[in-house]
Parts: C-alpha cells; sequence; structure tokens
C-alpha cells in the first residue's frame, strides 16, 4: 500500500544519523494506551506517549502491494503484576489500534498499520510478566461473516421508525404480473 510521507521525514532519514521509533496507540474502554519504542514520554499529536524502551515489540509489521488481510503481534514485556491484572480485566476485543512511524527529530509520524485487537497472550512470572496481543487489519473485517439480518426487526435496530422491511412479508406470496393486463 502506497502512502504519503512527509518530507520532514525523508529529510531527516538523509541524514548521516537517525534514531527512528515506532508508536503504539490503544483505544481501549477504560483509558487509551499509549507507547512507543523509546524513553521518557513523547507528544504525538497532542497525546502523550509513554516510553517503553526495548520492553515494547512489534511484529509482522510488512508492506504489501495487495489487498491482503495481514495481522501484527505487539508484545510488552517486564509488565508488573497489576499491569497483568488490568490486562485481564479489560475487554479488548474489536478495540482500535494503530501502529505510527516517526524519527526523534522531526514531529510527523506516519501511520504503518491500522487494526482491531483480537487475541491477548498472558504470561504472568513471578517477577515480571508479557502480554502479547494480536492485532487484525481492517481487511479481516471482510472476512467476518454480518450477523445483521434482512429482517424488519433487525432493520429498525438500527433505524427506528423505518417501515421499509414492513412490506416483505406481503409480497412474498404475491402474483405480480408484469407486461400484460389482468384478465
Amino acid at each position: 500500500m502506497s502512502r504519503t510521507v512527509p518530507s520532514a521525514i525523508l529529510t531527516a532519514l538523509a541524514q548521516g544519523h537517525v534514531e527512528q521509533f515506532l508508536a503504539v496507540e490503544l483505544l481501549l474502554d477504560s483509558a487509551p494506551v499509549r507507547l512507543w519504542t523509546g524513553y521518557g514520554d513523547r507528544t504525538i499529536d497532542g497525546n502523550s506517549y509513554v516510553g517503553a524502551g526495548e520492553l515494547l515489540n512489534i511484529q509482522g509489521l510488512e508492506e504489501v502491494a495487495d489487498l491482503s488481510a495481514k495481522a501484527i503481534t505487539i508484545s510488552l514485556s517486564g509488565t508488573s503484576g497489576e499491569l497483568v491484572s488490568l490486562a485481564l480485566q479489560e475487554p479488548y476485543q474489536r478495540r482500535k489500534c494503530r501502529v505510527l512511524y516517526g524519527v526523534t527529530s522531526v514531529d510527523d509520524y506516519v501511520e504503518v498499520f491500522s487494526g482491531k485487537l483480537n487475541k491477548m497472550t498472558i504470561e504472568d512470572a513471578p517477577d515480571s510478566g508479557t502480554i502479547s496481543v494480536l492485532v487484525d487489519s481492517k481487511l479481516v473485517e471482510l472476512d467476518r461473516a454480518s450477523n445483521r439480518r434482512y429482517t424488519s426487526e433487525s432493520h429498525k435496530s438500527r433505524h427506528p421508525g423505518d417501515t421499509f422491511f414492513d412490506y416483505v412479508s406481503g409480497l412474498q406470496d404475491a402474483e405480480i404480473v408484469w407486461g400484460r393486463s389482468r384478465a
């Protein structure tokens, strides 16, 4: 997939020494979780990202030319017991996630992946734990079966007051004369 890279990032990449980073934003119900692969806090678009350094690992990021559905795995190691407990209580499935790429000397960034959280794996050790989450790209939604039905009740749950499907049952056995007059 082609994307536009800001000129400030292209200029920075042409320099002799470049410090690149990845930032992860997980939009969970209780509060967004924002981490980046550097140290200290970093502000991106007015949001504060907490530095996780080498404890944050992102696997599976790859650029493809076709419309194939890809997935990545985001891992945070060295987590405390209370963070593991919070991860166990948080409803995470189908929550939005995005991964940003940037250069530390530039304020611009490029969104390199976006998708929804799917499966979380927690490895809890006595001194620290690792939380890994599988994130499916937006294209995975195209493979999922729709749970919507073509009934009046299902339609009204999304569009209250719309009577479009109220007349379908009356049309099922109706004889429709086409191209000739009725006798």
